[in-house]
């Protein structure tokens, strides 16, 4: 059965569309099992790896390249559909070839579409280099310095004819994955509503006494059962005090028998991340507990609600943190808004104060404010949304009320 996400446009959402984001949120939580019949019911939608890799050519020569040599995993596997841990991608005017080593002889012509597939005994990184030297005399090579070490970047200069010029290349791949297809938002879509129903599994299992690790074990494990590839990274369960840490990994810790729960978690389906957070009370919250999750709540509101085409990620992060200064809570928001999410976790647009990368139909971000008091607790409430012409669908529908267990 098929699950419709909730829709937020720019104008501030009216009650009658936060009733309806309840309902859906409802009709959101389900078994694991359930989910594994929805993820699994059809095959995933095939990427247009073809039309990214004409895009890319075509971009080559106004940014002074000949060629493009791709190091970064999660580029190869958007430009030809790889997903092994092995291989270079070379593309220039005419040639798209990809290099892998032989334990990926037969995955790679399984998987590797829209590219010329060489496999070797040797390091994918030393046979492209004898690919590039047979086949040209000199060339502008791009390179992704920010994945490529400084030590195999010599290797590879050492390794071809002097004419080459390794270039230092812009993140041309990068600014391309921050639009997202069909294909994609609906795996994305599929990913995120698999963490919605998964969110029910930690209502469960969070109790005082409790290990943070025993709570983040019985969730991985639900979305491994669920159809889950993986984790889209560490499950966080951070209780008590240690709410207060914003990236408080699950620990030995018992959760206590009072106090905030932290849950930030997501999961990894066809190769795309999901990423949620909600915070739980154990024990009936307190006056200023209350407060907080209440401005914390209001202020990824306002987020959500800021979200729409044209506007610069700043305005986002500065509308969340704008409802915060109304609480004088904004000093205890330390990180920013959000970020991208895609084939990895964390990926542009960065949701930041100083960000001027304008928002576009297509881009996936997330809006997770938080506060944070030291040696006290910290509450954070986080969506992945997709930016609509309108103004933004929320991916993960589930409940923002406070839920005390």
């Amino acid at each position: 059965m098929e699950i419709s996400s909730a829709r937020h446009e720019s104008a501030p959402a009216s009650v009658d569309s936060r009733e309806d984001t309840r309902a859906q949120s409802r009709r959101a939580k389900r078994s694991p099992e359930k989910i594994r019949a929805f993820a699994g019911a059809g095959t995933l939608a095939h990427m247009s790896y073809r039309s990214r890799q004409c895009h890319l050519q075509s971009v080559l020569a106004a940014n002074h390249l000949d060629g493009l040599l791709l190091t970064h995993l999660p580029n190869i596997r958007y430009l030809c559909g790889f997903s092994g841990s092995a291989g270079v991608l070379i593309l220039n005017g005419k040639n798209i070839v990809f290099f892998t080593d032989s334990r990926y002889t037969t995955q790679a012509r399984q998987e590797v579409e829209g590219a010329q597939v060489v496999v070797s005994r040797k390091n994918p990184l030393v046979t492209a280099a004898a690919w590039l030297k047979s086949r040209h005399r000199a060339m502008r090579l791009g390179i992704e310095s920010e994945h490529l070490s400084v030590a195999a970047e010599a290797r590879l200069q050492a390794s071809l004819p002097t004419r080459f010029r390794l270039k230092p290349a812009p993140a041309l791949v990068e600014h391309a994955r921050m639009i997202k297809d069909g294909a994609e938002i609906a795996i994305l879509r599929e990913a995120a509503l698999m963490g919605v129903g998964l969110f029910g599994v930690l209502k469960k299992v969070i109790r005082a006494g409790v290990p943070e690790c025993h709570a983040a074990a019985e969730l991985e494990y639900a979305a491994s059962r669920a159809g889950a590839e993986g984790m889209s990274f560490p499950t966080i369960i951070a209780s008590g005090k240690r709410s207060a840490l914003p990236h408080g990994r699950a620990s030995t810790q018992r959760i206590p028998a009072k106090g905030f729960v932290v849950c930030d978690f997501g999961v990894i389906l066809g190769g795309y991340c999901s990423d949620m957070t909600r915070t739980l009370h154990v024990g009936r919250a307190g006056r200023e507990a209350r407060r907080v999750y209440a401005a914390v709540r209001e202020a990824q509101q306002a987020g959500v609600d800021a979200v729409r085409p044209g506007r610069s990620v700043g305005e986002i992060d500065r509308a969340a943190r704008k409802l915060l200064q109304q609480f004088k809570l904004a000093r205890y928001f330390t990180h920013s808004t959000g970020h991208g999410v895609g084939l990895e976790i964390h990926e542009a647009p960065r949701v930041a104060a100083e960000g001027k990368e304008l928002l576009r139909p297509g881009m996936v971000i997330t809006i997770e404010p938080g506060v944070y008091l030291p040696g006290k607790f910290g509450v954070r409430i986080e969506d992945t949304v997709v930016v609509t012409e309108r103004g933004c669908e929320i991916l993960t529908p589930a409940s923002k009320e406070l839920v005390e267990i």
